[in-house]
């Protein structure tokens, strides 16, 4: 019995929460929970309170430079998780997981949920810097994953295997989800606009790991050759981000011709009802939500042969893998896509067969609240 049970989230960013993570919340709301949402500061948090959920803000920075910062944070969800005592916590993203699932241990949360969206940026570098942090990154996966009534949701069975080669994930944990749905309403499958030109569109924070300066070079050899292609970024630069493109990069590239930078917007199922591919030269993910709302308005997809990427698309039905870090490969898939209509329509009905089939929200939903309940008992 669920009633009067009350339900933490817990992520870094009240935008993420609101994209990634609000109509699960409201689906265990209608199921009887009483929703929290633990964020730092930030203009989203009225619209989650807008929803009728209570908000606590959360001290926790961008970078983990500081450690006196980063035990501020810990200390921070220590002192709620005891005040609030929550039946179950539900922790997205790296820091509330590492934190947070410290934070439950140490509070004896009865119930703890981990989604590991993704292993960031310090599994990705190759410096010694990075190594050493990994070391430690490691050791606190297995401290913070050692509830022992839990689950660790992974997207991605890459970032599983990583997790239990460090010994930091029971095989009982692991529940399999893949990503955190999309909206099949809100996303339809519409018929492709007039070409040319073809639009390619990538929707993505424009960050080095996330490829976007594959796909500025892919448009670049793209024009160079005189391909009927539009390549359009969608995005926002991170300033708080080591790895993001600055405004200058991206006015540069825009003045140069290579590509259309739209910047942050909402409306992304009408931008890429406005297209006819989708791009992600992603280093790693977890698995991007933009890939499956491309399956949701039945957009072919360009994406990298990665963790995440890879198992967002059905390889050769609903879209094309290619070599990471590779522009030219990039380029020539984007090309071969866009001059072959037939091919590329009948790899957007497929991708939107998979949405229904594995993305919808509603069903992700419904396993979410189902794994509350199992661990509220």
């Amino acid at each position: 019995m669920n009633a009067g049970h009350r339900l933490l989230f817990v992520v870094n960013n009240p935008a993420f929460f609101m994209s990634h993570r609000a109509p699960v919340a409201l689906a265990a709301r209608r199921a009887g929970y009483e929703v929290h949402v633990a964020t730092m500061d930030g203009p989203a948090v009225a619209e989650i309170e807008a929803l009728g959920m209570t908000h606590h803000v959360i001290p926790m920075t961008r970078s983990g430079k500081h450690p006196l910062q980063e035990l501020a944070t810990l200390a921070a969800l220590l002192r709620l998780f005891r005040r609030l005592r929550p039946r179950v916590v539900h922790l997205v993203t790296i820091k509330p997981v590492l934190y947070g699932g410290i934070a439950a241990r140490l509070a004896r949360v009865h119930g703890m949920v981990a989604a590991i969206s993704g292993l960031g940026f310090v599994f990705l570098s190759r410096s010694f810097k990075m190594r050493m942090v990994r070391a430690v990154v490691a050791r606190l996966y297995r401290i913070a994953l050692g509830h022992p009534n839990s689950r660790v949701i992974f997207q991605n069975a890459s970032d599983r295997d990583l997790l239990k080669s460090l010994g930091a994930v029971r095989d009982e944990q692991v529940v399999m989800i893949r990503g955190a749905g999309v909206d099949l309403r809100a996303c339809r499958a519409l018929p492709e606009p007039p070409e040319p030109p073809v639009v390619a569109t990538m929707v993505a924070r424009l960050l080095r790991d996330k490829g976007v300066r594959e796909f500025v070079e892919a448009a670049r050899l793209l024009r160079e050759r005189g391909a009927p292609v539009t390549m359009q970024l969608v995005g926002g630069v991170d300033a708080g981000n080591p790895a993001s493109a600055t405004p200058e990069e991206v006015a540069r590239w825009q003045q140069a011709g290579y590509v259309r930078a739209l910047g942050e917007r909402s409306d992304v199922a009408d931008l890429y009802a406005a297209s006819h591919i989708a791009v992600l030269p992603s280093y790693r993910e977890g698995l991007p939500k933009s890939l499956i709302e491309a399956a949701a308005c039945g957009r072919a997809v360009v994406t990298t042969d990665v963790p995440g990427c890879r198992d967002a698309i059905e390889p050769g039905k609903t879209g094309v893998l290619v070599p990471v870090r590779d522009a030219q490969a990039l380029a020539e898939a984007i090309a071969r896509l866009a001059s072959d209509p037939a091919g590329r329509q009948a790899m957007g009905a497929a991708g939107r067969a998979l949405a229904e089939r594995e993305f919808d929200i509603e069903k992700v939903a419904r396993t979410h609240v189902a794994l509350y309940d199992e661990l509220g008992a």
